[in-house]
């Protein structure tokens, strides 16, 4: 029994399970980079059917890396206006590897669809009877989920209000499957669920939380008595056309262009198999394979040299086989494949490269007028508001279970990187020559290229006056 049926057992409904069957599953497959039912196939060679497999460029996994750097990198800051906000928060990423783990969701996201973070605190007193918070906790754990373990029961408008994570352990060998079901009770306030489940293959067993390790602290029910989600879910921003009606799953970033990674290894496989077909070949006979003192007169595990039967129809001796490569019209091929591929991902034509049979990102020039700063600024769109969201939920987690005095409602900004948009140089420009003709004051341009609020610009500013005035003084002695 699989999950989806384990939750409709405990009286949850979800989106189709063909949802997952049809598409899930299948951007995974292409993701992982092998799937059986194209990569494998048969081949009539006019006498038997022969099984071949396929060559594979990968490119589903490349496409995901690329979305994940331009989205999430080490550039991008995310700032709260508040010292012990920002270095609360920072420590809860550190504990969490979030810096690190962010980075693999954008990944996950633009293959699966769909990520999530889920929230938990360690270490809190529960009430055994009531299922209520008694206490503080020790620390604000993150997991964080994706594809085929976010289940959504019930969203408004897409934004999903109750949701299912099947989160996967391994504890002492054995696998489980940690089943968190959010929901709201009657009152709106949130209750977690926990169901712990032996996995073993595709089958799933009850066990007692009490009688796995780490577990035997953890109530079969958490009264939250919060209205708030303890979970954000993280989607590309395109629409879901994989199904009819309203599904707040999102889809995989080349949902609509699996034709085209189709299309991108069987043009690879022809390139590699030409190569293959192409191997110079030398026919000798049997009479010439030995010389004249009977010693042999080729290397016998050379495997340019073929024997010929001794009663060929070829007079030669030696007879040469150098085949014509077609290299460079199946290269054009390829890169063909590589540019609708390029344009259907969201990057716009000519992404990437293909020369001599590799596949890398081409040196482009990125303006704001381009399709892929466009598509860039649509999913920092929803990116934006995931990470000010998890900020918040660290936040309002560290004062409800931790016993903090944080600021929830702190101003929190996201800097993304725009260092790839070449007009970014000429905007600075700009602006400094805006500076100096005073119709840009100091303080704004802090903010703008500082990502800094405007108290924070206002009062470094005497600080740089000070400085400016103390090199000129030591110019002048």
């Amino acid at each position: 029994m699989n999950i989806l049926e384990k939750l409709k057992g405990l009286g949850f409904d979800t989106v189709p399970k063909e949802f997952y069957e049809q598409n899930v599953d299948v951007w995974q497959s292409w993701y992982t980079g092998k799937v059986n039912s194209f990569h494998k196939y048969k081949f009539y060679n006019g006498s038997k059917f022969v099984r071949l497999e396929r060559y594979s460029v990968g490119m589903a996994k490349k496409v995901c890396e690329d979305w994940a750097n331009l989205l999430m990198n080490e550039k991008v800051k995310i700032t709260l206006e508040g010292e012990s906000e920002q270095e609360f928060f920072d420590l809860v990423c550190r504990d969490n590897n979030f810096v690190v783990k962010v980075n693999e969701m954008q990944e996950r996201k633009a293959a699966l669809g769909t990520g999530g973070y889920v929230f938990t605190v360690s270490g809190v007193p529960i009430d055994e009877e009531t299922g209520a918070l008694t206490g503080n906790g020790e620390s604000i754990k993150i997991d964080y989920v994706s594809g085929r373990k976010i289940i959504p029961l019930s969203w408004d408008n897409g934004k999903i209000i109750d949701c299912a994570f099947a989160i996967e352990k391994t504890i002492k060998g054995n696998n489980y499957v940690y089943l968190q079901i959010h929901h709201k009770n009657e009152s709106g306030t949130y209750d977690i669920d926990n169901v712990l489940y032996l996995k073993n293959n595709e089958n799933l067993s009850d066990v007692d939380l009490k009688d796995v390790a780490g577990f035997e602290n953890v109530p079969p029910t958490i009264h939250t008595g919060s209205d708030k989600r303890q979970f954000v879910i993280d989607r590309l921003n395109i629409a879901n056309n994989s199904t009819d009606g309203d599904n707040p799953l999102g889809v995989s970033v080349y949902a609509n262009a699996i034709d085209q990674l189709k299309a991108i290894d069987i043009a690879y496989d022809s390139y590699v198999t030409e190569f293959v077909l192409g191997k110079k070949r030398i026919m000798v006979k049997p009479s010439v394979m030995k010389s004249i003192d009977g010693d042999p007169a080729f290397d016998s595990n050379d495997v340019v040299f073929y024997i010929m039967p001794e009663d060929s129809q070829d007079e030669s001796m030696i007879h040469e086989i150098n085949m014509d490569l077609r290299t460079e019209q199946l290269q054009t091929g390829m890169q063909d494949m590589l540019n609708v591929l390029s344009a259907k991902c969201g990057f716009g034509e000519q992404h990437y490269k293909f020369d001599r049979g590799n596949v890398s990102t081409a040196t482009q020039i990125v303006s704001e007028n381009s399709t892929l700063f466009r598509t860039i600024k649509k999913h920092e769109i929803i990116l934006e508001d995931v990470l000010i969201e998890i900020a918040r939920t660290i936040l309002r987690l560290g004062n409800t279970y931790l016993g903090m005095s944080l600021d929830e409602d702190v101003e929190i900004s996201v800097d993304f990187d725009d260092s790839i948009i070449e007009d970014k140089a000429t905007e600075f420009t700009r602006d400094v020559q805006m500076l100096g003709l005073g119709i840009l004051q100091r303080y704004e341009f802090r903010m703008k290229w500082m990502n800094e609020d405007e108290e924070t610009a206002k009062a470094a500013l005497p600080q740089m006056e000070a400085l400016v005035q103390d090199e000129k003084g030591a110019d002048e002695v």
